[in-house]
């Protein structure tokens, strides 16, 4: 899912961890789940970032490199504003978004 046509509010949110943890029925399970989609959308995010920030990037030193940088910040405050990666998995979760299993589970099953 593209992080930057997600509707996830971009402020902390109150969620009800009973229903959250229904599909697995352990809560630990399901904020390791959320977590780990976390670390993938920030890590896609700071990659992006990085990327678009590297069209910009002047590698000399002068006066007139204040006005060079306001692309940047413009870039950068775009990113500021989006809604942060723990939101964004939670809010995916909840969707049914996110492919997720246990290998213990599945081991035990056999």
């Amino acid at each position: 899912m593209d992080y930057r046509k997600s509707n996830a509010p971009t402020t902390t949110v109150t969620r009800d961890m009973i229903k959250l943890c229904e599909d697995t029925g352990n809560v630990y399970e399901t904020v390791m789940i959320i977590s780990k989609r976390a670390n993938q959308i920030s890590v896609e995010m700071k990659q992006d970032l990085e990327k678009k920030l590297q069209e910009f990037a002047s590698y000399n030193d002068n006066l007139e490199e204040v006005f060079e940088n306001q692309e940047q910040i413009e870039i950068s405050r775009y990113y500021e504003k989006l809604p942060k990666s723990t939101l964004i998995a939670a809010q995916e979760y909840e969707e049914g978004k996110i492919y997720h299993k246990n290998p213990a589970k599945e081991k035990n099953n056999f």
